[in-house]
């Protein structure tokens, strides 16, 4: 992917509110409001002590997920995130993010996901920056992450990510009914990456691996890569469009 020069900011604890606020609104399902902010509060302030703790940053922002992703535009071989049109929200949910924005100062993303707002943040952060989620999503996303459930911090690289990346163009991604190579899970697609060293390569094995559907690979690259710049639309590796 193409490097665009960011300006550096102050690295933050980035969290991924989407995440919390269903957390703490499918716990109290039977219990009142006041109980799922409380809730909500527990787990952020947990989560921010926990960073502090470990890496001594205090600095925190919280994103949620708006109206609106540039995603569903570019999905033409299955409908993006279909799979969860049915699914019924939490009743306390809105009520929580309501709270989130006016109690935590939230930043609610409009037109693409709360995910992208956070790769933003943390690419003008720089590697010292923190990401809170559970999302696996996230590890393509070069820095510091906290996963709440299983208190872990990891430390992902600049190859680990986009080795992340580039598996989960090959497997898909089944949550946000983004089609993958049939057959191929994590294990196996990290196999067929085993011997790339860059990103070309990374890239020239995932067109191999589609019997060379280069609209297929570049749909997948773009529906599953989390923006690191605003507007951002992800391009296959110079070094290799400019052998074509």
């Amino acid at each position: 992917m193409p490097e665009k020069k960011t300006k550096q900011t102050k690295p933050k604890i980035l969290i991924d509110g989407d995440i919390f606020a269903y957390r703490a609104a499918f716990s109290c399902e039977d219990q009142d409001v006041e109980d799922a902010l409380d809730k909500v509060d527990d787990l952020i302030q947990w989560a921010i002590y926990s960073c502090i703790l470990e890496y001594d940053i205090e600095d925190y922002q919280v994103f949620l997920t708006g109206k609106g992703n540039f995603r569903y535009d570019i999905a033409t071989t299955a409908e993006y995130k279909s799979n969860r049109k049915e699914v019924e929200k939490p009743q306390h949910l809105e009520s929580i993010r309501k709270h989130m924005v006016k109690n935590w100062e939230a930043i609610v993303s409009k037109g693409e996901e709360a995910d992208d707002l956070i790769g933003i943040a943390a690419t003008k952060g720089g590697k010292e920056s923190i990401i809170v989620s559970i999302d696996k999503d996230m590890l393509q996303i070069p820095c510091r992450h906290y996963n709440p459930n299983k208190k872990e911090f990891t430390v992902v690289d600049d190859f680990d990510g986009l080795k992340f990346f580039y598996t989960q163009i090959l497997t898909g991604d089944r949550a946000d009914n983004i089609k993958g190579i049939y057959g191929v899970g994590p294990a196996k697609a990290n196999k067929m990456l085993l011997d790339c060293q860059t990103e070309a390569d990374l890239y020239e094995e995932c067109l191999h691996q589609y019997g060379g559907e280069e609209d297929r690979v570049i749909e997948n690259a773009r529906l599953l890569w989390l923006r690191r710049y605003p507007n951002q639309l992800w391009e296959p590796p110079k070094c290799v469009t400019d052998q074509a």
